[in-house]
């Protein structure tokens, strides 16, 4: 089986080189290897050169408040790439494996959600990961979404290493409290994956 990872170098995509290695074939490539969602043409000619029977996408626009004034790119990287790759995997009958968020919800409740539960995005980021979700529905290819919350990996930025390195430096840390989320490490989704 031959399996094309895009975002190597993020968290998940790190913890995913380790998992889906064993599994077959596997291509890791990114951005600069021709796994740049926001090059729609790049993107698909990388698809279709390897011609995999998995597309796992672990790349996406993460950065949440700056995706209020960078809307385009990220549109681009979560809900038109998504919806590309989904094209391509029905097209080559591949299974296509993608990461969504939490912010697809509109925050209210604390209860875990099902998956068919309703949505209600409050940010662009949050409207841009279920539009890409919704991309991938609407093609009719063989997926599998994943909506996770909070990642953390010893490789990378995250919540959990800044509060470490914050709680080093400062005598008293301030941070938002109107959230609740679910930790979930990078290694854990890996694996499931």
């Amino acid at each position: 089986m031959k399996i094309l990872l895009l975002g190597k170098n993020g968290q998940v995509g790190w913890e995913l080189q380790r998992a889906l290695a064993p599994l077959g074939e596997l291509v890791a490539l990114d951005r600069s290897e021709g796994a740049d969602l926001a090059n729609p043409e790049v993107l698909r000619a990388t698809v279709r050169a390897v011609a995999p029977q998995v597309i796992v996408n672990a790349a996406a626009y993460t950065a949440v408040d700056k995706a209020e004034t960078e809307q385009d790119l990220a549109l681009q990287i979560n809900t038109h790439a998504p919806g590309l790759l989904a094209e391509e995997a029905k097209q080559l009958s591949a299974v296509l494996v993608h990461y969504s968020s939490d912010y697809v919800f509109d925050g209210s409740g604390n209860t875990p959600r099902s998956e068919d539960a309703a949505t209600g995005p409050l940010s662009i980021y949050g409207r841009s990961k279920l539009q890409g979700e919704d991309a991938i529905r609407a093609s009719g290819c063989q997926h599998l979404i994943l909506r996770t919350s909070w990642v953390y990996a010893a490789r990378g930025g995250n919540f959990a290493k800044t509060m470490l390195r914050l709680g080093a430096e400062r005598e008293q840390l301030k941070v938002i409290a109107d959230q609740i989320g679910a930790p979930t490490g990078a290694d854990l989704l890996a694996d499931l994956t």
